[in-house]
């Protein structure tokens, strides 16, 4: 689908207060009728922008830990909640990747600065990144993703499953991290699989670190590696946690998410400089 669309404009949005930075949550209405929760802090650089996984939102942990680290740094920084997903209203069952990217970009495009975009996704939010990456353009700083979870409508789901999605039923899974059932919704499959990547290279060409746990239950680590294959950039790297596990939230997990972060968008002293 089409990227163009009314996108009204953000109004001038100064840096949150650094006491509790956490507690602004504004709104962005698009012209459908959406309104998307957003939390923003100004600052200098590439804005960074968090892409949650499935189901999840942007209270996580590792949303929070680099919200925190952009204020004490003065970076820019962007969180926000899918629609039905958070503070963000609306039914989770209408979700979709096209539909989520359309709110990624509409974000970006109603920030007011022109500084370029470095996104993180987690899981889901790791497809989500290379879609809204590639719509993004020169716009697009660089890549990080954790867990990264490309094209899981594919390889995350029984032949079985997909039959019942193709005809229109929604399926529900065993959650590990909740008392409730996760559900697949067939508008979130099908619009999956329109949205494949990895079967062809993936014309990026920006900075991308892949962060992965070896003994993540849900996503192969494999993936990882097969996404640092299908990517075009020659700038990509990928960071192994043997003990990790999917949601990477330990203290330890989330320093190496900041430092691969920061290490994108901190300025970078001359290489000759760092010479010994």
């Amino acid at each position: 689908m089409g990227d163009v669309f009314a996108q009204p404009r953000l109004p001038s949005l100064p840096p949150l207060p650094t006491k509790d930075p956490m507690t602004a949550t504004r709104y962005l209405d698009l012209s459908d009728g959406r309104s998307i929760a957003y939390r923003f802090t100004a600052g200098t650089g590439p804005v960074i922008v968090f892409l949650p996984g499935y189901m999840s939102d942007m209270a996580g942990s590792k949303a929070t830990a680099l919200f925190d680290m952009a204020v004490a740094s003065g970076l820019p920084c962007l969180l926000f909640d899918y629609s039905g997903c958070g503070e963000s209203p609306g039914y989770f069952g209408e979700g979709t990747l096209s539909r989520w990217k359309e709110e990624v970009l509409a974000l970006v495009a109603a920030l007011e600065t022109d500084e370029q975009v470095v996104l993180v996704g987690s899981s889901m939010g790791g497809w989500l990144m290379l879609l809204a990456g590639l719509a993004l353009g020169d716009r697009l700083a660089g890549l990080v993703g954790v867990a990264a979870a490309p094209d899981f409508t594919e390889w995350g789901i029984a032949q079985m499953d997909k039959a019942m999605l193709a005809d229109g039923e929604t399926i529900f899974e065993d959650n590990p991290y909740g008392p409730e059932p996760t559900p697949t919704h067939p508008g979130f499959w099908a619009d999956g699989q329109a949205n494949l990547v990895l079967e062809a290279p993936i014309a990026l060409d920006c900075p991308v670190r892949l962060i992965h746990g070896q003994r993540d239950p849900d996503v192969p680590f494999e993936l990882s590696l097969q996404l640092a294959q299908a990517l075009r950039s020659a700038d990509v790297q990928v960071t192994l946690i043997k003990d990790g596990d999917h949601r990477l939230s330990r203290s330890s997990d989330i320093r190496v998410l900041l430092r691969t972060v920061a290490e994108l968008v901190l300025p970078r002293a001359p290489a000759d400089s760092l010479e010994s």
